[in-house]
C-alpha cells in the first residue's frame, strides 16, 4: 500500500499524490508514454526514493535502511530496459541475480536458478549467451531473475513492450502464473495486456491515478 506519493524531477511533477493498495492477482498500471508509470514502479521497487509519501511492501517499511533491506528480499523487479552483460549465460546472470538476493547456498542456489529457468521455458539454453538469445528470450531471462528466490510482490515495467505477437502471448502466460499466489504490478500501454491478464486495472496521467 501507499499513500500520498510525490516525486518531482527538476520542474516536472513526475508523481502527484498517488495512493493505492495492491492485493495478490495482477493489477495493471495502464497509461499513455509520460504519464508516471515507470516513475511509480521504480519508487515501489526501492530503485529511486519518493520526495513525499510513504509504502510499505508486504508489511516492511523501505524507510529503514533495514526495512528496505526487507522489501528488497521480498519483491522481484524487471525493469523496461533489463541490463544484461552479453557475455553471460542465461544460467550465469539468473545466478548472479540470485547472489544478490542472498541465497547463499551454493547447491540450494543452482538449484533455484533451473527451478525459474525452467518456469519460462529456458531450461534448454540456460547455457547460451545472452547475447546469442532472440528478444523473446532475453525478456524471459529477465522474467526469471525476477522471479529467483520466489518473491511474494513482482514489479513488471512494460514487460511485452518489443515482443512479437506469439511471444506477447507466451509472455501472458507466464504472467498469469506468476501472479497466482502473488501480488503482481506491471505497467503497459497495451490495452490487450490489461484484458487477458489484469484482474484490477488502475489508470495513470499526468503522475496521478484517475481511476480504478
Amino acid at each position: 500500500s501507499a499513500s500520498g506519493l510525490h516525486l518531482r524531477y527538476g520542474g516536472t511533477r513526475a508523481l502527484d499524490d498517488v495512493s493505492l493498495r495492491l492485493t495478490p492477482g495482477v493489477t495493471g498500471l495502464l497509461g499513455p508514454n509520460g504519464a508516471g508509470k515507470t516513475t511509480l514502479l521504480r519508487v515501489l521497487a526501492t530503485a529511486v526514493p519518493a520526495d513525499r509519501g510513504s509504502f510499505t511492501v508486504l508489511g516492511h517499511d523501505p524507510g529503514s535502511s533495514r526495512g528496505r533491506q526487507e522489501v528488497r528480499r521480498s519483491l522481484g523487479y524487471l525493469p523496461q530496459s533489463p541490463g544484461f552483460h552479453p557475455d553471460f549465460s542465461a544460467f550465469e546472470f539468473v545466478d548472479y541475480v540470485a547472489i544478490l538476493k542472498e541465497l547463499t547456498d551454493r547447491t540450494a542456489r543452482h538449484r533455484e536458478v533451473r527451478r525459474v529457468l525452467e518456469e519460462v521455458d529456458l531450461g534448454d539454453v540456460r547455457g547460451q549467451r545472452i547475447k546469442r538469445l532472440s528478444g523473446g528470450m532475453r525478456q524471459r531471462v529477465a522474467l526469471a531473475a525476477a522471479l529467483v528466490g520466489d518473491p511474494g510482490f513482482l514489479v513488471l515495467d512494460e514487460p511485452t513492450v518489443g515482443l512479437d505477437p506469439e511471444q506477447r502471448m507466451r509472455f501472458r502466460e507466464l504472467i498469469a502464473q506468476a501472479g497466482e499466489g502473488r501480488t503482481v504490478f506491471l505497467s503497459t500501454h497495451q490495452t490487450e495486456d490489461v484484458a487477458m491478464l489484469c484482474h484490477r486495472v488502475l489508470v495513470m496521467a499526468r503522475g496521478r491515478i484517475l481511476f480504478e
